[in-house]
């Protein structure tokens, strides 16, 4: 069951995710304390484009670029905690508490964030419905396992897809002041991601009222 509960990642057995996770791990690296790094990651990279929204220009779009770094760092983090959890024997008693809040933390500043590199009311308000969003999708996730089945990981709109565009959207940002001052690029993407999280969790409800019905 614990396998089932582990998000699907290809990356995960790529030879030099193992490698990094054992290399950590032997410089005393611990599963939850990547997970706080991830957190710090996240945070620095909100800050990133919370500052974007204010800068015009090539600020703008340094800014941005951190972001997108960032977000990507955070979704390395996030695989190395569990690698070294699992394949290096080091999973602790408050592993699996490790391994849902930061996740939390991290996709709501990030896409609150995001809506403040936006710079307008609408762009604001976008961020902050995504974040409630990512929150609902992975309530229903949890909220499946739980009730006694597999977590459930689907999407359209699930988190690494969230990152994705998230991370598409800070880098089209980026070339977007080359040609103009609006900040449309977030805006859509945000709306982009506010659709797919909705349908999302509407999957993920679906599905688990059909596993409860053939029980």
């Amino acid at each position: 069951m614990e396998a089932l509960n582990r998000r699907p990642l290809k990356t995960r057995s790529a030879a030099w995710a193992g490698a990094t996770a054992r290399g950590l791990a032997k410089l005393g690296f611990t599963p939850n304390l990547v997970s706080v790094i991830g957190v710090l990651i996240a945070v620095g990279g909100a800050t990133a484009l919370v500052f974007a929204g204010q800068a015009d220009g090539l600020q703008r779009g340094v800014l941005l670029g951190v972001g997108a770094l960032c977000i990507q760092l955070r979704l390395l983090c996030n695989m190395l905690d569990g690698l070294i959890a699992v394949e290096c024997g080091l999973k602790g008693k408050l592993g699996d508490l490790f391994n849902e809040v930061p996740d939390r933390i991290e996709d709501s500043v990030l896409l609150l964030g995001a809506g403040f590199a936006a710079m307008s009311p609408v762009g604001v308000t976008l961020g902050w419905t995504a974040a409630l969003f990512a929150v609902v999708t992975a309530y229903l996730r949890v909220l499946g396992g739980s009730l006694g089945f597999a977590q459930d990981f689907c999407g359209p709109m699930a988190k690494q897809h969230r990152m994705f565009f998230l991370t598409l959207a800070c880098l089209l940002g980026a070339g977007e002041v080359r040609f103009s001052d609006q900040r449309l690029i977030m805006v859509g993407f945000l709306g982009v991601i506010i659709v797919g999280a909705g349908l999302t969790s509407v999957r993920r409800l679906i599905r688990i009222g059909r596993q409860l019905q053939n029980r």
